[in-house]
This record gives structure tokens, C-alpha cells and sequence, in this order.
């Protein structure tokens, strides 16, 4: 039976340029194709659960303007549920700037807006406490996914923190037991260790839940306490565009979650849907419906 997730993150709108190559510091690469997608961690996380079969509550911040107006509309359209959406009247909408390069690989320059003064209201408690899984990044203020996490603790929810754009982990944070889900880069920021494996070890003993470290292609690491368990990446279409990658799996892993699976089971259904994100232009015009990933896992 489907579960529901509650998102607290980030809305974006991605102004993309895809490049022959990326640039060089200082360089001015021509010849680029420019589109607007519809991102932000957040919001692309909400997406992917969302597709992935749970129902999903977002609770987030816009601008009044149109970019806004367009953000809104897309997650809609996805039937995401926004009572926890906010219109702050004296910010914009969060915009990103992204370069994609030939292989899919890319650049990314955010200017928050509204998503910097996004904090919990009363009512957001109730919206989290009613969910299976609460998903929190750090597109948002730092204050609130402490927030977000302490109401999941207080309530018994679980809940899952992609610490990106990459950030220390403060002690409170971890003892609040979250799923963190780091990729290499994120883990050593995490920790202030930047020997991966040390990194690891490190955080796995100050947190009091799982750490997920998603290895792009070559998959995904769970470790628990001593334990490391490595969960291979899957065989996908030839890489358009990575963007988005990550939300998708931290998407999924949510969703598969809040249905009742097992996290071996997540991380699996994680993993395929992630590998299926990059075959499209733009964070979410990949992501898989739940019958895809089912029928990638599958064969």
C-alpha cells in the first residue's frame, strides 16, 4: 500500500545551458543550448516519490513572481499536496544555473530566495507527524531540517537527510538518528575528514541511524555500525544529463520506505530508478513512473 512522504526543501527553477565541454575557471564556452526546467532538491525529491507511487506533502517556499507561478504548476500537475507551500511576497523564486557537458556531467550555481527563509510553522508538525517518511536536504536553512528532524524524532517518523549541497553534520543533527545519505564529496564535508573510508567510519559512529553513500554508477554503500554492505549500481541508457540523479534516488528511497520495505529493498528500487533519471535533459524529465522501475528491476 502506498505510504505518504513529507518533503521539507527546496523549490527551484533550472536555467540549463548544455556545452560541448564544461568551462575552465574564467573561460567562456560557446555553442550552447539553453532550456528551463523545473527543479530544486526538494521539489525534484517530492517529484520522484511522487512517481514512485506515495502520496507526497510538500512543504516549501516560492516568490510571487512567475517562476514561482510555474513551480507551483508542475507539482500540481505531479499531484503533489501543497497546504505546506508558502508565496513569500518579498523574495524570488530559488533559481539555478546549470552547465552540462557532453557526458552529462555538470556545474551547478543556486541563489536560494525564498528557500533561505523557509522555517516551520505549527501546522507543519501535524503534516509531519501524519507521514511515513519525512525527507529534509540542505537546500534549506540549516535550522530548519534541525527543526524538521526533531518534530520527525518527536512524533516517530522516519525520516531520511540528503545533506547537499554539502555541509558539516552538527552532533544534534545525528543523534536525531535520520538515514543520511551522502555521496563522497558530501561525507567528507560531513565529517571534516577527507579520507572517505575514515569519513565513513566516523560519521557511522556519531550518528544513531544508517548511512547511505550513493556512488553514482557504481551504486550505493550502506553501512550500520560495522557492518558495510555494497548494493551495485544497474546498467542504464547512455548518460544525457546527471542532473537530478541524487533527488531521484533520495525520492525513491523515501517512497519505497514509506510503503513498509526494507531499506535493502529502497536502496535497490533507489538505485535502478536513479540509473533510469539520466537518460533525459533536465532533473526530472527522467525520472521513472513506479511501473518503470519495477519492470528495470525486473529484468
Amino acid at each position: 500500500m502506498p505510504g505518504t512522504v513529507c518533503v521539507v526543501a527546496s523549490i527551484n527553477v533550472d536555467l540549463v545551458i548544455t556545452v560541448p565541454r564544461l568551462p575552465k575557471p574564467g573561460e567562456t564556452v560557446a555553442g550552447g543550448r539553453f532550456a528551463v526546467h523545473d527543479g530544486g532538491k526538494g521539489a525534484n525529491q517530492a517529484v520522484a516519490a511522487a512517481r514512485a507511487g506515495a502520496r507526497v506533502e510538500l512543504i516549501g517556499a516560492i516568490g510571487d513572481d512567475e517562476h514561482g507561478r510555474r513551480a507551483r504548476a508542475a507539482l500540481e500537475r505531479e499531484g503533489i499536496g501543497l497546504d505546506g507551500l508558502r508565496v513569500d511576497s518579498t523574495e524570488p523564486t530559488g533559481v539555478a544555473l546549470i552547465v552540462v557537458g557532453p557526458r552529462g556531467e555538470n556545474q551547478i550555481a543556486v541563489a536560494p530566495g525564498a528557500n533561505a527563509a523557509l522555517t516551520l510553522e505549527e501546522a507543519d508538525h501535524a503534516r509531519i507527524g501524519a507521514a511515513d517518511v519525512v525527507l529534509t536536504t540542505h537546500e534549506v536553512p540549516v535550522e530548519t531540517v534541525l527543526a524538521t528532524l526533531r518534530a520527525a524524532h518527536d512524533t516517530g517518523t522516519r525520516s531520511v537527510l540528503n545533506p547537499a549541497p554539502a555541509h558539516p553534520l552538527s552532533a544534534e543533527i545525528l543523534r536525531l538518528g535520520p538515514i543520511v545519505t551522502p555521496n563522497e564529496h558530501e561525507l567528507v564535508v560531513a565529517i571534516g575528514n577527507d579520507m572517505t573510508e575514515t569519513a565513513l567510519d566516523e560519521l557511522v559512529a556519531r550518528s544513531a541511524g544508517p548511512v547511505i553513500v550513493t556512488q553514482g554508477a557504481a551504486g550505493a554503500l550502506l553501512a550500520r555500525g560495522t557492518e558495510r554492505e555494497r548494493f551495485p549500481g544497474f546498467v542504464a541508457p547512455a548518460a544525457v544529463d546527471t542532473t537530478g540523479a541524487g533527488d531521484t534516488f533520495n525520492g525513491v528511497l523515501a517512497a519505497w520506505l514509506a510503503e513498509g520495505s526494507t531499506l535493502a529493498e529502497a536502496i535497490r528500487a533507489a538505485n535502478a530508478a536513479a540509473a533510469l533519471s539520466i537518460g533525459a535533459a533536465g532533473a526530472r524529465e527522467g525520472m521513472p513512473a513506479r511501473d518503470q522501475i519495477e519492470a528495470f528491476l525486473d529484468g
